[in-house]
């Protein structure tokens, strides 16, 4: 019953990531999405795979898209501002 619960957090945090149309939102349920993937891996008894899993898909991985996304908005005003 409890792998069923975690198989259905995983489908629909991962259908909430393609459905989130702002990169901003998608990047954060991206990260509720590792953390459901975190929670599968530990139903499935593999504490391991959990705990890489909680590093780098729930914190690392939304912290990079953050950082990437800041960066593309700073050159996209630096532009803007060059233009006027």
């Amino acid at each position: 019953m409890l792998q069923l619960a975690a198989l259905a957090a995983v489908a629909i945090s991962g259908g909430a990531v393609i459905l989130a149309g702002d990169p901003l939102r998608q990047t954060l349920v991206l990260g509720v999405f590792g953390l459901a993937l975190t929670m599968l891996f530990f139903v499935f008894q593999a504490p391991d795979v959990a705990l890489s899993e909680i590093v780098i898909s729930t914190v690392g991985l939304p912290v990079m898209v953050l950082l990437a996304l800041r960066k593309v908005r700073e050159q996209e005003r630096e532009r803007q501002e060059d233009e006027e």
